[in-house]
């Protein structure tokens, strides 16, 4: 499968990626496969997958927790070293233009106070859900290159339903 159809397949078309690596083959090896799966387990255990309910939680907290993708993704490409590169194509994109966008917007905002008004906290948690609906679908990318069942990011959901 060529990289530009797998990133259609999972709602990431939108991304910005060179012509050449688009029609180049996406071949995920078992190196590839454990990174992911370090990086899906991250992503579904942060504010980046879970909702942030309006009564409850803090901004700088969730800002603070997106922005931990960025060391957490270094790792995690240290520790696999070259082995996982198709990991890292997708890790690297991912992390500069959809996660970064937000992080450089909002960490200028929080440090200009911005989270001690009402509006503009309101305002970061409409922009957390439309980052966190991109963020599902990579989470979800991540998943099918681990080889597991993409369940786990629907498990929560499931229980409130019981």
């Amino acid at each position: 499968m060529k990289w530009s159809r797998w990133l259609e397949k999972w709602g990431m078309s939108n991304l910005k990626i060179n012509v050449g690596f688009a029609e180049m083959e996406f071949q995920p090896q078992d190196e590839d496969r454990d990174a992911a799966w370090e990086m899906y387990i991250e992503l579904l255990t942060r504010i980046t997958t879970q909702s942030l309910p309006a009564d409850s939680g803090d901004e700088l907290t969730a800002l603070q927790s997106i922005h931990s993708l960025f060391p957490t993704t270094r790792e995690i490409i240290k520790h696999h070293k070259r082995h996982a590169q198709e990991f890292t194509k997708i890790a690297i994109i991912v992390l500069n233009q959809v996660v970064r966008p937000f992080t450089a917007k909002w960490h200028k905002l929080s440090l200009q106070q911005a989270f001690d008004d009402p509006t503009q906290c309101q305002q970061f948690r409409t922009e957390l859900v439309a980052l966190q609906q991109q963020l599902i679908h990579y989470t979800s990318m991540l998943g099918d290159m681990a080889g597991v069942e993409d369940d786990l990011i629907y498990l929560e959901q499931l229980d409130d339903d019981n």
